[in-house]
């Protein structure tokens, strides 16, 4: 089933897709999509129950086949045939399982969800549950509260290795983009069972933050194993949300896996 999924694009090229992690939005890319927009046609998309993007009205709880079928018929629905894709968590997921059906050209997974055990992912999930549940403050006092350096860099600092980097703006946005993330326990429950057992086929570049507290760095290691054929990149200093603690570096990594030389 084709979905009216909300997104933003930007530049010209070969087309390249950017998927967010669960209960974030396509703005998660801001930080990068202006220079990933200089070589390409960049289409950042709100995946369906997040962000601006409809929720299902079927197949719920959300599995990973739903999710990047959901993907591959936004491609159809937009004209795009086989584009780049790069995603975050839960986008990194998609992106694999993508380039693992034919469906791309080239996948960049950033922290991708799938190779954690049980209890990680437990973890995980908790952790952004917790998130969550504070992003149900009342928005005025949340307001005054991110607009305070420190308390932004408290707030943020399990999601993003430099939360200072992020600003007041960014943070009250994504902070209601968790809030009002209306598929996040559907795929939160979802999620649980998933592990990533496919054999991409197409170029692949699993990249992960050295100071991810989300999906920690150590997961690399089980990717390298199951993916001995896709390149491997350490992101030095980044947290679970690298696209705000290194911009140039994110960008580098992708357009690398695109064929751009930077």
């Amino acid at each position: 089933m084709e979905l009216d999924l909300v997104y933003e694009r930007r530049g010209a090229g070969d087309p390249l897709v950017l998927l967010h992690g669960i209960g974030h939005h396509w703005r998660a890319w801001l930080p990068v999509i202006d220079r990933l927009a200089a070589n390409h046609d960049v289409i950042a998309v709100d995946l369906p129950g997040f962000g601006q993007s409809p929720m299902p009205v079927a197949d719920l709880p959300r599995e990973m086949p739903h999710l990047v079928a959901d993907i591959a018929g936004f491609f159809k629905s937009i004209g795009v045939e086989r584009p780049h894709v790069a995603g975050n968590s839960l986008g990194g997921a998609i992106a694999l399982e993508l380039a693992a059906g034919g469906h791309v050209a080239s996948a960049t997974a950033l922290s991708p969800a799938g190779f954690c055990t049980p209890s990680q992912l437990r973890w995980a999930v908790n952790v952004l549950r917790a998130h969550r549940v504070a992003a149900y403050l009342p928005e005025p006092v949340m307001r005054r509260m991110l607009a305070v350096e420190s308390l932004r860099a408290m707030s943020f600092g399990m999601l993003m290795a430099r939360p200072r980097r992020i600003t007041a703006e960014a943070a009250l946005a994504d902070s209601r983009a968790l809030r009002n993330a209306k598929a996040f326990e559907a795929v939160a429950r979802s999620g649980l069972r998933y592990r990533f057992r496919g054999t991409p086929a197409a170029p692949v570049t699993v990249a992960w933050g050295t100071r991810d507290r989300i999906l920690p760095y150590r997961q690399a290691a089980l990717a390298r194993q199951l993916l001995p054929e896709a390149r491997h990149v350490d992101l030095p200093g980044c947290g679970h949300v690298p696209m705000h603690d290194d911009p140039e570096l994110v960008a580098s990594v992708i357009l690398a896996t695109t064929g751009v030389k930077v």
